[in-house]
This record gives C-alpha cells, structure tokens and sequence, in this order.
C-alpha cells in the first residue's frame, strides 16, 4: 500500500493508522466495513441478563457499536490500532489495546464473541479462534465475517476490489484467507458449532455506491488539476477528532460523514445472503458446557 508518502505491505497493521480519518465515512476507504458491522450485528440477539459482556476482536473504530445500541450489552473492543481505539472509546466501546491471539481478559467472560473481518488480517487465524471461543461462556455466542481461501475469493477481493475507488491497495493478505470447512472444524475442537452462510453486498446499493464514489473521484481529480503540484495520493487522509458530545469531525471541523449525527449522501449497500461461501462468508455458533 502507498499512503501518506510510503508503501507498507500488505496487510501491514501501520495502514490503519495512516487511514485513521476514514473510519467514520460510510463512503470512505472502509465503507464495507459499515455495511458487515450492520449484518453482524443483526446475528446478535438482545442480552438475556443483566452485565451481559460482547467483547469485539479487531474492534477498529467501534463501527459496530451504533448496531448494538439498546442490546443491553457491555461492549468491549480489542485491537491493536490506538488510533482506531481512540475513535471506538468515543462511540461507547471499552477499548483494549491487545492482540486478538492472546486477549487480556479473562476465560469465560463474555456472553458474546464478535470477530468480524479480522481472521483474514491474522497470521496465525486458529489462534485468534482459540482465543474467541476461551472468552465465551458456555452458552456463549461466536459471531464472525471472514474472506473464504478460494481462488474465486483471491480474484474479487484481492485483483478487482483493490481497482475499485477508495478501497486501500494492499489492505489484504491472500495468503491469509481462512478455509471455510476448516474454520468450522477449529472452532468444533474449542467447543463451538458454527454455522455458515454466504453473503454479498446487494446488488443494487453496491452500483448505487460506486456511481457515488466515481462522482467524487473525479471531482477531486477536478480539483487536483486546479492546484499544480498537488495529487490525490500527495493528500494523507485528514485525522477524525473527537468534540465534546462525541462528535467526530475532521480537520477543517466539519462533521465526519457515518457518524450518528451525520448525514450520508445515498443508502448504504445491504449485506445479503447468498448460495455459496466461497468468497464472503459469515459464521454464527454456540459453546457447549
């Protein structure tokens, strides 16, 4: 990935603070995660008692938190981006600065486990689920997205989403895609059944979203050629900051599009179900004991 002047590796975790001002546009370099933390969430059923924990591994900037809101849980975010962090803390999440494959907190203490879109950012991905099922009580629930190790997955999420406008060059690592059969088979060894579904953005809203992003990107090419000198790529992203209130807003001041208080130009995509998890799957299963 080439930002703000220098080119990390793939799925180097340094991305994350170099786009630290688009976690909160829906729009943005992470629009996608806006919609999965949407249909995650809906997997999520209310607490059934009270003090009922949801810890979030690779919580980001807490971009599930306004899905859980009226759920009745503590939510706890783990992550190793203070930057992220930082931003989750002002949306409600407890954040905790760790690594999802050794989470500083204790066994059996949380009532539900959210690992969404992070298994494919991990090195050693059985790890992180070891550790997601340790956390859960017996009856606890695992919920999680991930990117299926398939050729099919490689091609649309590596070669052609990384075309697309906005989404970061090199924010994965094919290499570190996750088996779907043998996720369902790790997360048996550690007590967990877990059921699978495919899912894809919906038709409809993802055209509408890249007609959406087409237009912005050539107004700020528009503007670029006003200003000799100047690229898109020369512009680091603008850090969000967080106002008394919990507003986010962004450098010049102006409120950052996807928070709660925001407006967003066009609906979001919707995360549907489909027939195969060969590229997009998410998984939902108990503990046993």
């Amino acid at each position: 990935m080439r930002d703000a002047g220098r080119t990390l590796p793939r799925n180097d975790p340094r991305q994350y603070d170099d786009l630290a001002g688009e976690w909160w546009r829906p729009d943005g370099a992470f629009a996608m995660l806006h919609w999965l933390a949407e249909a995650r969430a809906a997997l999520v059923p209310p607490a059934s008692r009270p003090g009922a924990l949801l810890v979030d591994l690779g919580c980001g900037a807490g971009l599930l938190a306004p899905h859980l809101a009226g759920k009745g849980y503590r939510h706890v975010g783990v992550d190793l981006t203070r930057s992220a962090l930082a931003q989750a803390a002002a949306h409600g999440v407890t954040a905790v600065n760790g690594d999802v494959t050794a989470v500083p907190l204790a066994d059996g203490c949380a009532d539900v486990v959210a690992a969404g879109e992070i298994l494919e950012h991990v090195p050693d991905w059985r790890r992180a689920v070891a550790e997601a099922c340790r956390l859960l009580r017996p009856g606890g629930l695992l919920v999680l997205d991930t990117l299926n190790d398939t050729a099919l997955s490689r091609l649309l999420a590596v070669r052609v989403a990384e075309r697309l406008p906005t989404v970061p060059r090199g924010i994965h690592d094919p290499r570190l895609f996750v088996d779907a059969r043998a996720l369902v088979a790790e997360c048996a060894r550690h007590g967990v059944r877990l059921r699978l579904r495919g899912i894809r953005p919906g038709v409809p809203g993802l055209l509408g979203w890249l007609a959406r992003r087409l237009r912005a990107t050539g107004r700020a090419h528009r503007a670029d050629a006003d200003r000799p000198g100047t690229t898109v790529t020369d512009r680091p992203a603008a850090p969000a900051a967080v106002h008394p209130g919990g507003t986010v807003v962004g450098r010049a001041g102006a409120p950052v599009p996807g928070h709660p208080r925001s407006t967003v130009a066009g609906a979001a995509p919707r995360i549907v179900p489909t027939w195969s998890t060969a590229v997009l799957y998410q998984g939902r299963g108990t503990r046993s004991g």
